[in-house]
């Protein structure tokens, strides 16, 4: 599957376009290369996450429309709070193979919150490399389809996870995305590809 055919919402493709030219020559960039000025029009649905001890994963930073999506300033909670329980393995494995193997990860998600229409949702996950001063991270958008009149008036459940995969290793063709000012580059190769969908295991 190409990157055209995984990510298709314009903020995580402007997002994903943004983290291959920051990286340069290496398998990702660091804290220090990311400009918040330079993607005002993605911060709304960006998330920065750590990587604890405990594996919790808490929010460092976390984009307006993500907080109204639970009616909530969600820095400092669990990434993983935003799933259903059946989800969070999946989503916690992947959250350990974008550190250790500097791989993006894309998925999407459902937002839902009874008696109003459910929305769907793009997520992209990728990594921030450690330095001497600073841990390794995950910098990611969780973007919804639409946004329909109940969101940031009625607090959503926990989300559930429809599909989640390795990005595999290619050019990134930046002319299929708005965002043409952006260069093109060749990503490192990626780890064996796995897939979990709905109802899948591990």
């Amino acid at each position: 599957m190409r990157a055209e055919e995984t990510i298709r919402q314009t903020v995580t493709a402007d997002l994903y376009a943004y983290w291959n030219r920051i990286r340069g020559p290496h398998a990702a960039p660091t804290r220090a290369d990311i400009n918040p000025g330079d993607i005002p029009h993605i911060l709304a649905d960006a998330f920065m996450i750590d990587l604890d001890a405990a594996r919790n994963f808490p929010l460092r930073l976390c984009g307006a429309r993500l907080d109204a999506l639970w009616l909530k300033n969600m820095k400092g909670s669990a990434f993983l709070d935003f799933w259903r329980p059946d989800a969070r393995r999946a989503v916690a494995a992947a959250l350990l193979t974008v550190c250790d193997a500097a791989a993006p990860f894309a998925g999407s998600a459902r937002a839902r919150t009874p008696g109003h229409c459910d929305v769907e949702m793009e997520l992209l996950l990728l990594p921030v490399r450690k330095t001497p001063t600073a841990p390794a991270r995950v910098f990611g958008a969780l973007t919804p389809s639409c946004q329909p009149g109940w969101y940031g008036q009625v607090r959503a459940e926990p989300l559930e996870l429809t599909s989640l995969e390795i990005m595999p290793p290619e050019t990134f063709r930046v002319d299929l995305y708005r965002e043409a000012s952006f260069h093109r580059v060749i990503p490192p190769a990626a780890p064996p590809r796995f897939v979990v969908h709905k109802g899948g295991k591990i």
